[in-house]
């Protein structure tokens, strides 16, 4: 049974950073994509950034783009995401998700990800 474990959430100032970790184990062969969610109280989850794991290429929502920094180190089979100049909009449930097949839906799909972590909190105080 695949398993996504996220760590390194946490209250910061504005203008601080974190750097969230996704320890992923269980698998037998390698996923599509990988990625990181959000969801603040009261919105919708939305994607924040994921990675095409045949290739290492990367896709930022508009929101973060320049800011964080979606990662993956295979030898620990682990998913990172640094962020940098955290606002208070960015305080939000934090999720990391695997996409092992797309089952039609591409990457960019929320649906395509079948595997979730419990998530992490991040709080940005102002």
């Amino acid at each position: 049974q695949v398993q996504l474990v996220e760590s390194g959430g946490g209250s910061v100032q504005a203008g601080g950073s974190l750097r969230l970790s996704c320890a992923v184990s269980g698998y037998t062969y390698s996923s599509y994509c990988m990625g990181w969610f959000r969801q603040a109280p009261g919105k919708e989850r939305e994607g924040v950034a994921r990675i095409y794991t045949n290739d290492g290429s990367t896709y930022y929502a508009d929101s973060v783009k320049g800011r964080f920094t979606i990662s993956q180190d295979n030898a620990k089979s682990t998913l990172y995401l640094h962020m940098n100049s955290l606002s208070p909009e960015d305080s939000a449930m934090y999720y990391c998700a695997a996409a092992f097949g797309l089952y039609g839906y591409s990457c960019s799909d929320e649906r395509a990800y079948t595997y979730w972590g419990q998530g992490t909190q991040v709080t940005v105080s102002s």
